[in-house]
């Protein structure tokens, strides 16, 4: 009434007053970014803050990546930069470990990390293992990325995630984004490391757009190696996965809620170190677990199971650990069998009822 009447003395228009008040009042609209846009920017300011980064690995450069995750780069940087190499992941992955050790921070692309097992005796043997073998003496500040996990109709032979696999071997990083947040604050900190990192991106996220803060734009912006992400907050039960099944987690959650199932939903986003610490105070809070990854046997989700029951959380469980995997065999090309091959949301919202016994 007063805003009325203060108008009408001013001849203001009042709905253009409030208005325009309630316009300065609205929080600003969040960028929307691409996963692959969000994997370009890092490496493009990373690029540009240090000179002994470089990227190669094969079609990175003149047809801007495989998968366009190097768009503009070679334009921008040249080809002492930018390099494309041959088919040959033993060589060129060869090529970017000993550059490490010279003292340049390389980061070599894998078409698919299906073909890093042409190079794994590089990455194990030789990138892994040095520091420890020299008592820390030689770093190898390299990063190993490129798509993980299975894609759509390019059955067995490109479908496989190696984050159990990697995860396994002492002396790696292994990191694995969900949103656009995670992968450019993460690929940033993954090629400011000095330890070798293998940073596991999914094929099926790269055209995904995410909301990204005003904090995820600035060029400082990086993700703390090893420290999970809380996506949504929960009572009932906690969902641990990472990657594209994280989003597989926030859609089953969204369901339950619709039930008064509250789920807590955890993205890991590092593989190893392993963030036990977000996990098990989340266990404590909720007292079920269930975890989302891929094939059942020797899986991230095993490793989760079996800390749990050797820590502390195993004390507030109230039903026992429940993995929703994958089917344990190759991946088949028939989409229909694709599909009932990796976890579904339904899988999901059954293994939860099954765990609150309902």
């Amino acid at each position: 009434m007063a805003l009325l009447k203060s108008c009408v003395r001013s001849g203001r228009n009042v709905f253009a007053v409030i208005l325009r008040r309630e316009f300065h009042k609205t929080a600003p609209a969040l960028v929307q970014v691409t996963v692959r846009d969000a994997l370009t920017q890092a490496m493009d300011e990373e690029l540009e803050r240090d000179e002994r980064v470089f990227l190669l690995g094969e079609e990175v450069a003149q047809y801007d990546g495989a998968y366009k995750v190097s768009r503009g780069l070679w334009k921008k940087y040249g080809d002492k930069r930018i390099i494309d190499t041959p088919i040959t992941e033993m060589g060129f992955a060869g090529i970017a470990v000993g550059s490490a050790m010279a003292g340049l921070r390389p980061i070599c692309e894998f078409m698919t990390f299906n073909f890093s097992m042409q190079a794994i005796d590089q990455i194990i043997n030789s990138a892994a293992k040095t520091s420890y073998m020299s008592a820390g003496l030689q770093s190898v500040p390299i990063v190993f990325r490129g798509p993980n996990g299975h894609s759509a109709g390019v059955a067995a032979q490109h479908s496989q995630c190696f984050a159990a696999w990697y995860g396994h071997c002492p002396g790696l990083k292994v990191l694995s984004p969900w949103s656009a947040e995670d992968a450019k604050g993460l690929l940033k900190a993954a090629i400011r490391d000095d330890n070798p990192v293998v940073f596991l991106e999914n094929e099926l996220l790269y055209g995904v757009a995410f909301e990204v803060s005003e904090e995820a734009q600035s060029k400082d912006f990086v993700v703390p190696i090893g420290k999970a992400k809380v996506e949504r907050q929960g009572t009932r039960i906690t969902l641990v996965s990472h990657s594209r099944y994280v989003g597989h987690c926030l859609d089953a959650a969204a369901v339950l809620a619709k039930e008064g199932i509250e789920c807590e939903v955890i993205n890991l986003r590092s593989i190893r170190p392993l963030d036990m610490e977000t996990i098990e105070s989340s266990v404590a809070k909720t007292n079920h677990l269930v975890t989302v990854e891929g094939w059942p046997q020797f899986g991230v989700g095993a490793e989760i199971c079996a800390r749990i029951m050797e820590g502390p959380a195993f004390n507030y469980l109230d039903a026992p650990v429940i993995r929703v995997t994958g089917v344990d065999i190759p991946m088949p090309y028939a989409k229909i069998l694709e599909d009932n091959s990796v976890p579904q949301i339904k899988d999901i919202i059954f293994s939860v009822k099954k765990s609150l016994n309902i």
